[in-house]
């Protein structure tokens, strides 16, 4: 007979993780034998073991002590279902290994087998480099009959893991343990074996190049846990100052950086020494501060005795204490570095530094480059005896007296003790409502036997520290800490293990902070765990938001990612949705417009108060927390941020402002740029805020500061735009001019010199829009140079957009059509994938893609064969023509917002048939990644 066979790997498309757990609750009996099993591969495989048993499946699983990786934990879980017989074989009685990887799913008229490499971990089930071969064939095969057969020797041969074998092996692995800590500590102390990540090589290259050309300060931003520390002791390592000066707020810290410099630096003959209120080491040659300290003490240090000032922290710089600091030393640079770069006062840290971004890395970009731990993350249904349909989730008072139910409580630790949670002892953060809903929290944990207490912001700085000292510490108690918001960030406490979302999530802001506190690397710890208990109330899709982490979204995307359990999350993390809560917010996300004026307030107000309930005027403000909206889309209601803002305030002082022409004017011409798909134009009018023109030359010379290179022809087309050659009639006259160019020479105009120097708080806000164009554009295209014509590949962009990135010199709006558009030998396809008529339903089947790597396309309905366009298309690669492709699902999916197009990059024609239109078969010179290919095609 016919045997079915395919490989599983883990990738973007699917890994072993999404078969086994599909297939434990679809067969009628399973069998595992596998080497390894440790915590963080059966944490993922737990629902659909409990799914299975209430079902009435059974199962067998072996396990080994080869190499003692099997952990204990593991063990005593799986001994928790009733519905499987767990056995291990025992390797050090014997002089064998035990290598055996397979997973035996049994069906009423087949056996389905996956043999290959993976254990039960999670790397091992989510994002190793792994083989393993999947083979379906009928009970009588022979093949079956060898596999069962093999299978029931090894059981035979297994020792029952009862609690007696379970008590010894946890002696053995103890044990262990201790020498392993012993050489891991050995290891560490070596400072040459330390070399620096991904992250921390792009920061360096980043500062050498600010530093190339002339730039004296620079700031880091950076999630907590991804070594922007160890970055700053590279950087010092490689520029070699003869004095350094690193300030922080804080002892302990500055304690930790002064070790992890010691660490790196160990043959330097460089001195390391500490200033703070106890210890006064002025004479060192690399000084550790704490702020508080150097405030009072800084007059009695030159102003020029440090060469390198690092300030850690750097969102505390814009305080009076670090003001003082700051502005009375002259080194020769200067380094912020910041988890938040959050605006005090209506201080902007970005000005601080000159504005010069030398790295940004958020959680997502984070995960990525692994330099924090995996999450997993199990989204559960709350009890039905919580009801917030019908309440203000703002309503504080309210929603925690629905939340505070003995029941809750019982549901939370029952769901708590299945999850379990990675090492020994459980370091939990339980992020309440209110005060009186942590307090509560503790109280009720403390009745059932879980130590427990409650911190907010009324708390002490010592207090809080003493709870944080109890909870890291491995011998005490003390295992969970309910809190309100005052862990959400700057707090470092590395060993959490468990995150409990116990509050309704109306910010993905906030989330997102609550996650971060338990992702920084422990040498104890492999995964966070975190439980969020999801109600009922209006804003549940919020979740869904926070966990996605695309910087664009749209209903489609968002329903993709909950479909298919978030795949485009990278490495090992792991989100689960239960049923019920995909379902809820799937409902929601249908329900809501992205777009519509009312979802853009509630946006608005809801990221004012994480502004300290300030109206945040600067687009700048928005750049300070992971999960912030977007604020393009508030310009694009009202033509000007400011116009969005004194709406929704009905503020006066702004429309006074606003009725400024020439200042609304800029504002305009300034806001219809972002987000950039080009920096020249910004970084060209950042110059000409402090000079009143520009050359060719210096333009280059600003523009070399941002990217790694430019080409002549495009310096002088974005001359060319800021001059407004390329503006139709009509955007001539109701476009404020900002340049006049003639002979290579770039001129602001008499307008837009009177509107920057007439009015600070006008100069602030046109500042404030080209510092945001400049930053974004960083943030998403990095300092690479994309040719001409200047795309990214998997970047959004318009139709007009192509007119300006492959520097076309005729009237920029004229650039529209039926998909196909040219500026000489550059063809670009603009392709909608479903018909305009019905989204849901209609699809145009002639425009498709064939798979990740083939495209099937339609030229428009009047191209013939002999054409020389259509020889153009058909020989593209023979006649020098670039076809560049551009894919959206949809034009429209929201009333009022046109989709912009996915840049799929270049291909080649390699097929094609019939006349008027020609259909072409296209080969991508990129295969479309597996998560973007996902987003186009399937259905939801």
């Amino acid at each position: 007979m016919n045997i079915d066979k395919r490989l599983i790997t883990n990738s973007d498309t699917g890994n072993l993780l999404k078969e086994l757990a599909q297939s434990i609750q679809e067969c009628e009996r399973f069998y595992f034998s596998v080497a390894f099993i440790n915590f963080s591969g059966l944490q993922l495989l737990l629902d659909p073991i409990k799914q299975a048993g209430k079902k009435g499946i059974k199962g067998k699983i072996i396990t080994s002590t080869y190499l003692n990786f099997t952990d204990t934990k593991s063990l005593e879980k799986i001994n928790t279902f009733e519905n499987i017989d767990l056995k291990v074989f025992v390797t050090d009685e014997r002089e064998i290994g035990f290598h055996t990887k397979s997973y035996i799913f049994e069906y009423e008229n087949f056996y389905k087998v996956i043999i290959g490499s993976s254990n039960i971990t999670q790397s091992a089930l989510k994002s190793n480099v792994e083989w393993n071969v999947e083979i379906i064939s009928k009970h009588e095969d022979q093949f079956i009959k060898q596999v069962l057969k093999e299978y029931e020797s090894l059981w035979e041969q297994s020792t029952v893991a009862d609690q007696d074998f379970l008590t010894r092996y946890e002696e053995l692995l103890q044990s262990m343990e201790n020498i392993i800590t012993s050489k891991r500590q050995f290891v560490a102390e070596k400072g040459s074996y330390i070399i620096p990540n991904n992250m921390q090589r792009r920061a360096i290259e980043n500062l050498d190049r600010l530093r190339g050309f002339g730039e004296s300060k620079a700031l880091v931003i950076a999630a907590t846990g991804t070594g922007k520390t160890y970055m700053s002791a590279f950087d010092v390592k490689n520029v070699k100052p003869k004095r350094l000066l690193f300030l922080v707020h804080r002892e302990e810290i500055l304690r930790k950086a002064k070790d992890t410099y010691e660490s790196l630096l160990p043959n330097e003959k460089i001195t390391f020494g500490l200033m703070t209120g106890n210890r006064k080491d002025t004479d060192a040659n690399y000084l550790f501060a704490t702020i508080q300290t150097m405030s009072n003490s800084y007059l009695a240090f030159d102003p020029t005795t440090f060469d390198y000032i690092i300030y850690d922290e750097a969102h505390h710089a814009t305080s009076p204490s670090y003001q003082k600091v700051m502005e009375y030393f002259q080194p020769t640079f200067t380094l912020g570095m910041t988890a938040t770069p959050e605006r005090a006062d209506n201080h902007n840290v970005f000005d601080l530094f000159d504005n010069n971004v030398a790295l940004e890395v958020r959680l997502h970009e984070a995960l990525e480059e692994e330099l924090v731990i995996p999450f997993h993350y199990f989204g559960v249904t709350d009890i039905e005896g919580v009801d917030l349909s019908d309440v203000d989730i703002d309503d504080i008072t309210e929603v925690t007296k629905r939340l505070k139910v003995n029941e809750r409580v019982d549901f939370i630790i029952e769901n708590m003790e299945f999850y379990g949670h990675d090492t020994e002892k459980r370091k939990c953060i339980g992020f309440c409502v209110s005060r009186e809903h942590a307090a509560y929290m503790a109280e009720e944990y403390n009745n059932r036997g879980y130590e427990s207490v409650a911190l907010d912001g009324t708390d002490s700085i010592i207090k809080r520290d003493s709870y944080i000292k109890r909870l890291e510490d491995e011998s005490d108690p003390l295992s969970v800490i309910f809190t309100v918001d005052i862990f959400n960030e700057g707090v470092d406490i590395p060993s959490i293990n468990t995150v409990l979302m116990l509050r309704p999530t109306n910010s993905p802001i906030v989330f997102i902070q609550q996650l971060g506190r338990g992702l920084r690397k422990h040498p104890m710890k492999s995964f966070l765990t975190v439980l969020d208990f999801i109600g009922n109330h209006s804003k549940t899709f919020l979740i869904a938001l926070a966990l996605n982490g695309n910087r664009y979204y749209d209903k489609e995307s968002i329903k993709v990612a909950i479909s298919t359990g978030f795949a485009n999350i990278p490495g090992n993390t792991h989100i689960q949705l239960d049923e019920i809560s995909q379902e809820r917010i799937l409902a929601q996300i249908d329900q809501e417009n992205f777009n519509s004026m009312k979802y853009l307030k509630e946006e608005y107000f809801e990221f004012k108060k994480l502004n300290s309930g300030r109206a945040p005027l600067y687009l700048m403000d928005y750049l300070k927390y992971d999960g912030a909206p977007d604020p393009v889309k508030f310009i694009d209601k009202a033509k000007t941020y400011l116009g969005f803002v004194a709406k929704v305030e009905k503020d006066d002082q702004l429309k006074v402002l606003l009725y400024d022409e020439k200042f609304e004017g800029v504002l305009k011409e300034l806001s219809s740029m972002l987000p950039l798909k080009r920096i020249y134009e910004f970084v060209i009018l950042r110059y000409l805020l402090t000079h009143k023109s520009i050359s060719l030359s210096q333009a280059k010379q600003e523009i070399l500061k941002e990217i790694e290179f430019v080409d002549d022809d495009s310096v002088l087309h974005a001359f060319q735009c800021l001059n407004q050659d390329f503006y139709d009639s009509v955007q001539l006259k109701n476009k404020l001019k900002l340049c006049s160019h003639e002979d290579g020479v770039l001129t602001k105009t008499d307008d837009f010199l009177q509107v920057i120097t007439q009015n600070d708080q006008m100069q602030k806000f046109i500042e404030d829009i080209i510092h945001y164009g400049i930053f974004r554009y960083r943030k998403e295209f990095k300092n690479k140079y994309y040719g001409v014509p200047s795309f990214k590949l998997y970047e959004q962009y318009q139709m007009i957009d192509a007119a300006l990135l492959s520097n076309l010199r005729k009237i920029h709006t004229s650039f529209r059509g039926q998909g196909l558009l040219a500026n000489e030998n550059e063809y670009f396809l603009f392709v909608d994938l479903h018909k305009e008529e019905d989204i849901k339903e209609s699809i145009n089947y002639n425009d498709m893609f064939l798979d990740q790597k083939f495209f099937q396309w339609e030229t428009p309905n009047n191209t013939k064969q002999s054409s020389d366009r259509g020889k153009n298309i058909i020989f593209n690669q023979d006649r020098g023509i670039n076809l560049h492709l551009f894919v959206r699902k949809y034009k429209q999916i929201e009333t009022g917002k046109t989709e912009p197009f996915i840049y799929i990059g270049k291909g080649n024609t390699v097929d094609y048939k019939g006349e008027q239109p020609i259909q072409v078969k296209i080969e991508l010179e990129n295969e479309v990644p597996a998560r973007l290919y996902t987003e186009f095609t399937e259905k939801v």
